[in-house]
């Protein structure tokens, strides 16, 4: 074949990526595969939850929602990926995120299957992976792409998907997880809830901590509310040991809280970053530079002189002749 049929120096085509087409049809499996899971197979995703519960596992109803944002989050994502045309957009959609999302997606389908058939050592690997992929993106993010309010499209449908969907895994995926197969879990007896106390708190402590620093020192809006809806979707699956519960309490009032202080922080020392001059001051300094600029008058005495713009020198005729 000679030519290809489609016009390769044609723009569209130049900025063409796999991920254009990948990204929307991995979503759409991640999508299927959980709906599956959930609706169809019995035992379902959340019933998983129920019949394994730990110190740190959430309420399956709080657990949905999030899972629903994120996949709302994504749908926008492939809206973006689809309409936009900023190049620096583009560039951030095929080289920051590309196709690691694509494999997130994959590897978070995967996991529902594991999931179900109670594969936990083989779901916590997939879990891991995903957190792996999802770090990646983020990073890559704020390294090429930093988040700016001049590109509010970008914050909302880029940096807002990835960072929601990662915090999940981060925070509450991956650990508990790692505690079913390890047999850190309970029965569903009240009586058995106290049971392994401290790993669990370990848990809440060390993710909550790194979110509240990312929260104060990069006044992130997103993070502040994945992080509070983990805490509160924990606490709510009651009861709960202790420390656990203690910790995530007060984390669920920090987080908000430490973004809402940094906020106003922000504000004022930005109102006392300005330095007003009172209203008279500018004219006054405007007349001291031209009374600078403007010659001193010399006297016209017997027989001075004076030049004129022309150069030539112009004599007092009656100072020298005393008339």
């Amino acid at each position: 074949m000679e030519s290809l049929p489609v016009d390769m120096s044609n723009p569209p085509c130049k900025t063409f990526s796999p991920s254009f087409v990948l990204t929307p049809l991995s979503l759409s499996v991640n999508i299927a595969t959980v709906l599956v899971c959930h609706f169809i197979v019995k035992p379902s995703i959340l019933d998983i939850i129920k019949l394994y519960p730990a110190s740190i596992s959430p309420h399956p109803a709080w657990l949905a929602v999030y899972v629903i944002l994120i996949y709302i989050f994504q749908i926008g994502y492939c809206l973006l990926l689809i309409l936009a045309k900023d190049p620096d957009t583009k560039r951030a959609l095929v080289k920051a995120v590309g196709l690691s999302l694509v494999l997130a997606n994959w590897a978070m389908a995967v996991w529902a299957i594991a999931w179900i058939l109670r594969m936990f050592l083989f779901s916590t690997i997939m879990l891991g992976i995903l957190l792996l992929l999802l770090v990646y993106s983020n990073v890559a993010l704020l390294i090429y792409h930093a988040p700016t309010y001049s590109r509010p499209f970008d914050m909302a449908l880029i940096h807002a998907p990835l960072r929601f969907f990662m915090i999940l895994p981060l925070s509450l995926l991956f650990p508990y997880s790692l505690f079913i197969t390890l047999g850190l879990t309970y029965a569903s007896h009240p009586e058995d809830y106290a049971l392994h106390p401290w790993p669990g708190f370990a848990v809440v402590m060390s993710v909550n901590l790194l979110s509240l620093v990312v929260i104060l020192f990069r006044r992130d809006i997103i993070w502040a509310i994945a992080a509070t809806w983990i805490c509160i979707s924990i606490w709510t699956a009651s009861p709960k040991p202790a420390p656990v519960f203690i910790t995530v309490v007060l984390f669920t009032v920090l987080h908000p809280l430490g973004l809402i202080s940094m906020l106003i922080y922000d504000q004022l020392s930005h109102r006392r970053g300005r330095i007003a001059l009172p209203p008279d001051d500018a004219p006054v300094s405007r007349r001291s530079r031209r009374d600078q600029r403007a010659p001193s008058p010399q006297p016209h005495g017997l027989g001075s002189r004076q030049e004129r713009p022309d150069g030539a020198r112009e004599v007092d005729v009656e100072g020298v002749w005393g008339t």
